[in-house]
């Protein structure tokens, strides 16, 4: 079993069209990896300055905030900011001045962004500028107004969007968030959030290309005859396809991901981790911490792939079609994208629960799709955990007797 095993794999990868799949798989991962790493810092000149002195310089502007963000840290911050936006240099339309000022600011950004957020005049409005017109005496109002903006929106916008019961979940996840925050310098994580769904996506659709190939080759090649014909050709030399397919799906994913993650914090640090995942995104449901955000990201991203190449199996299997199977991943991400434009609520919520999500949990992690099952709420997140595991594992079933049973042409 094992040498049918590694045969399969050494066929995937062999032919020209795997090897050429792998290169460009590892290009768009380098890609990737250079703009996610890639920070700029301004100095008291004015002059933007990138490469790894710019990272240590902002890492260490932004490490003399760390610490518990109460109230007295946020008038600091506050009057830290108005400091700084009063000048007539902040104001000026010189560039060279303006960046001088901008400068000073840098250390305490986060936090202004956290809020222009907070005391933003509604629950779907931003104003960049907001945090220059606050006053040291409003810092008290911070946590308060995250939960006041959320129950003004569900009463207002909101107000048909979600049942009563989904408000109140809503409300009380919001209440339960504990505070005040764990603060820190977060740049790795925010950038392994904003372009992990990049990397998942390409590797998903790069490896797309070459898993459709195990199953539909022998067609392909005139040899499904001698296979089926064979020794164990209907049994054991099937289940090492479907094995195969499984392996390099797993090794793939978590040595692209791993490559990654590791270049990302590496070069841009991983402090932060124990800090609450609203320091990132401030409107999230989901009162966890940025280290769990990272692994549920890294499981999505793995389950959603393994659940669409057990697809392009199947369908390549069923057509012997590597086309067929090939096209699956790239119909399943683009498609939602497309269809979430419309902005249908009924749709929306089937939207939230198909594979691509699992590709993309740091997207989810921003949405409030809620769903009530025999009377309980539960999120998208729970039920796409819940829900694709035992798909996957039908797809397989499937996919072995669909193949197994294959009559020859």
């Amino acid at each position: 079993m094992k040498k049918l095993t590694k045969y399969e794999i050494k066929k995937v990868f062999s032919g020209r069209g795997g090897r050429t799949a792998l290169i460009i798989l590892a290009a768009a991962a380098a890609v990737i990896c250079f703009f996610a790493c890639s920070v700029s810092y301004v100095d008291e000149q004015g002059i933007s300055q990138s490469g790894h002195s710019a990272v240590m310089k902002l890492r260490e502007a932004q490490k003399e905030w760390t610490g518990i963000l109460d109230e007295e840290t946020l008038a600091a911050a506050v009057a830290s900011i108005r400091e700084v936006t009063d000048t007539p240099d902040y104001n000026s339309k010189d560039i060279e001045k303006a960046n001088i000022a901008y400068s000073r600011l840098q250390g305490v950004d986060d936090i202004r962004e956290l809020l222009n957020h907070s005391f933003a005049e509604d629950f779907r409005t931003y104003d960049y500028f907001r945090a220059n017109s606050l006053q040291p005496e409003d810092a008290g109002r911070f946590y308060t107004n995250r939960v006041f903006l959320l129950k003004e929106w569900l009463n207002s916008e909101a107000e048909t969007m979600y049942s009563d019961s989904e408000k109140a979940y809503l409300t009380s996840r919001y209440e339960e968030l504990e505070t005040p925050f764990l603060y820190d310098y977060t740049k790795g994580w925010d950038q392994i959030f904003e372009y992990s769904n990049t990397v998942i996506m390409i590797m998903m659709l790069v490896m797309g290309v070459f898993i459709s190939g195990i199953f539909s080759n022998e067609s392909a090649l005139k040899a499904d005859s001698v296979f089926f014909t064979s020794l164990k050709g209907r049994d054991r030399a099937v289940a090492a396809k479907l094995r195969s397919g499984i392996i390099i799906v797993t090794g793939v994913y978590f040595i692209v991901m791993s490559v990654f993650s590791a270049a990302v914090l590496g070069y841009l640090g991983a402090d932060g981790m124990n800090c609450p995942v609203q320091i990132i995104q401030w409107k999230s449901m989901y009162n966890l911490k940025i280290w769990q955000e990272f692994l549920l990201v890294i499981a999505g991203g793995y389950l959603g792939c393994l659940f669409l190449s057990s697809l392009c199996m199947l369908v390549s299997a069923k057509t012997n079609s590597t086309v067929a199977g090939a096209v699956i991943p790239f119909v399943m991400i683009f498609l939602p994208s497309f269809l979430s434009n419309l902005d249908i609520p009924a749709l929306n919520k089937i939207l939230g629960l198909l594979p691509d999500q699992l590709l993309q949990i740091n997207m989810v992690f921003r949405y409030f799709n809620l769903y009530e099952v025999g009377g309980r709420i539960f999120t998208s997140l729970v039920l796409l955990f819940a829900l694709y595991p035992v798909l996957t594992c039908i797809l397989i079933y499937i996919t072995y007797n669909v193949y197994v049973k294959k009559e020859i042409c």
